[in-house]
């Protein structure tokens, strides 16, 4: 398991096309206003299972995506991380496959999975052979009715030690949770994907059974194939596969809002680590305000590379930071957090790299960015999402993400959505958001070196690994 809780795990799900950006610096990227959606082909079956296929015929391969609409925002105070905890175990069996041999039978069709849990949604998904793609489909529909994990207590201590490992023994990541925690009192966002340790210890398989159930069902997910295969013959094969799935209870709805903060919070924790480090979380709309491309454009500008604002001020000119970031994730199903964080070079203090990063944020308030630097950011977010549709998994994911806000043919508003962002929107943006009465800052302030290195890369949401190997 890989828990990531760093808030700049945006760019951990997007494909880097920095090489590309490069040709396109001093002018704009051509637009590919077509869009994908177009050849999609999507069917609603008899049990309100969503299904999208889209065929690229680019390389011999397919990929099947099945997301769950849950994650740890549709949990409860006592029983967080259980969505992560389910995810762990759809690999533990169900009444006809035993723990693991999902994966083992992947594996030995030429195929690879995996899986990850987030605060909004849980994917599964699997790359494979085309002529293949028919094992992976009646897999998921088996995992998806026939739900019968083995060894519980088990695979439970497995969460507790990645837990332990992944984020207490990581203290950029102990630092996100607690500023995130500090961020959010009223709204499920508050608690972190990989869950509190004492609810987990107190998780039963009782608690999981039920869970599965109510949101487990065709009525809660959207499979997604894309891939070099015969669109028509693959809608039959999932039909086939999940159409006599019964549904459970519908799944309750999230109601939950978070009130305006009205005044600047700050968390301090002091945690075993070689290096100081803080972080700020803004809070921001998503998806459904149009700020929310201004907001995506004020980020790249901010740390879009080694040529934005923070990094040749933080890192090139002061070296004051050894990595400076700044994350917005404009697809989460509630308000999220604009960030910022950085990791402080030795004999450096805090207050100082707050004040440099607080007056490039000013910076973008009181006056608007030029138009070289606006068309530059703008030719980032374009170049990396046209070229990211090169990658089939990209395009799966890109899918199911839109269609589980609301409609996959919204995709095909990005490019515009960004294309119409103008240099006064980011500095109306800044000044509307991005003020300290909107934040929360939380530092680090180091007590000793780690007794052993934390496990795994830092940023992103919360993925599964097959024992014994590394997170793919």
């Amino acid at each position: 398991m890989l828990v990531t809780e760093n808030p700049c795990y945006r760019r951990a799900l997007r494909v880097c096309a920095s090489a590309l950006v490069l040709v396109f610096v001093f002018g704009r990227v051509p637009a590919a206003r077509a869009g994908i959606t177009d050849a999609v082909k999507a069917v609603t079956l008899k049990n309100d299972l969503r299904v999208l296929v889209l065929e690229n015929h680019k390389a011999p391969v397919a990929t099947l995506n099945i997301f769950y609409k849950v994650g740890s925002r549709n949990e409860q105070i006592s029983t967080t991380g259980i969505s992560h905890l389910v995810e762990h175990l759809m690999f533990r069996g169900t009444k006809h496959l035993k723990p693991e041999e999902f994966s083992n039978i992947i594996q030995e069709n030429g195929g690879m999975d995996n899986a990850f849990t987030t605060a909004d949604y849980t994917d599964y998904f699997e790359v494979i052979n085309k002529d293949h793609l028919d094992v992976p489909i009646s897999l998921e529909a088996e995992r998806m009715g026939d739900f019968d994990p083995q060894g519980f207590d088990s695979e439970k201590a497995v969460v507790i030690e990645e837990r332990r490992m992944r984020t207490e023994d990581n203290p950029q990541d102990a630092l996100s949770e607690l500023t995130q925690a500090q961020a959010y009192l009223a709204h499920p966002y508050h608690w972190p994907v990989i869950g509190w340790m004492h609810d987990i210890q107190n998780l039963t398989l009782r608690d999981a059974l039920t869970y599965h159930l109510i949101y487990y069902s065709p009525q809660n997910a959207i499979v997604v194939a894309v891939g070099d295969f015969d669109g028509d013959k693959v809608i039959k094969q999932i039909s086939e596969a999940f159409g006599s799935i019964r549904n459970g209870p519908k799944p309750p709805p999230v109601t939950d809002v978070e009130p305006p903060q009205e005044g600047e919070r700050r968390a301090v924790l002091k945690h075993a680590a070689e290096l100081p480090a803080f972080t700020e979380g803004y809070h921001v709309p998503n998806y459904k305000s149009p700020d929310s491309y201004a907001l995506e454009i004020a980020s790249v500008v901010l740390a879009g590379g080694k040529s934005s604002r923070l990094y040749q001020e933080l890192v090139m000119n002061k070296r004051m930071v050894v990595d400076v970031d700044a994350s917005y994730d404009r697809l989460s199903f509630d308000p999220n957090l604009f960030w910022a964080a950085a990791q402080l070079r030795p004999g450096v203090k805090t207050p100082d790299v707050v004040s440099v990063l607080d007056k490039q944020i000013a910076a973008l308030r009181d006056h608007p960015i030029s138009d070289q630097e606006l068309q530059k950011a703008k030719n980032q977010e374009q170049a990396d999402f046209v070229y990211g549709q090169d990658s089939i998994f990209r395009e799966a994911m890109m899918l199911g993400q839109y269609e589980m806000l609301g409609s996959y043919k919204t995709l095909d508003q990005y490019l515009d959505g960004i294309d119409k962002v103008t240099a006064a929107d980011v500095q109306r943006v800044a000044k509307q958001y991005l003020v300290d009465s909107n934040r929360t800052i939380g530092v680090l302030v180091p007590t000793g070196m780690l007794r052993h290195p934390a496990q795994g890369p830092s940023g992103g949401a919360v993925h599964h690994v097959i024992a014994g190997e590394e997170s793919r």
